[in-house]
């Protein structure tokens, strides 16, 4: 697959969120399957700061200063630091579909990009910005799979009706 298609497909996955995520409950979007499994409102502020701050700011470091320190992300602590459970959902959904927006734009804008350029990791080795833009379209799938998890197990649990007919999870 080329950064051309993966740009692509990046570009695409704007509506397949959209259409994943938009106008549900509150009672879905703030359902946890267990305790310490994440709501769909965590995903949504998830997937808005990993848009900003990780993939996208990753690919521009990678492409335009590899040989800087990149700056770091935690992911896991900005759940709690960034209060994911006190935002608002369509809010917070609209600002994730608009920093997609944002960032294929830009991808569809670059010249030339060097997808080889490489960032030396101090513990991961050396990451290409064709390696950080790959990876941005598979964090969209690993996130696809886990808000249809999410709805599934919520169907299941509010309806009291088994889903084994519809066939295999």
């Amino acid at each position: 697959m080329t950064p051309t298609d993966t740009i692509r497909a990046l570009a695409g996955d704007l509506a397949v969120f959209q259409d994943l995520l938009k106008d549900l409950p509150e009672d879905l979007y703030l359902w946890k399957p267990q305790p310490g499994k994440w709501c769909l409102l965590e995903v949504v502020c998830h997937l808005y700061d990993e848009e900003r701050e990780d993939f996208r700011a990753r690919v521009r470091h990678t492409l335009e200063t590899p040989d800087q320190p990149m700056p770091p992300i935690d992911p896991v602590g900005w759940v709690a630091a960034r209060k994911y459970l006190e935002q608002d959902y369509p809010d917070m959904l609209a600002r994730f579909l608009d920093e997609r927006r944002q960032s294929v734009e830009w991808l569809q804008a670059l010249a030339d990009p060097q997808w080889d350029n490489t960032y030396q990791h101090p513990i991961l080795g050396p990451l290409s910005a064709r390696l950080f833009l790959t990876n941005w379209l598979a964090h969209d799938y690993l996130h696809f799979r886990q808000i249809a998890r999410i709805k599934h197990q919520f169907l299941g649990v509010k309806s009291g009706i088994k889903l084994d007919y519809a066939g295999e999870w």
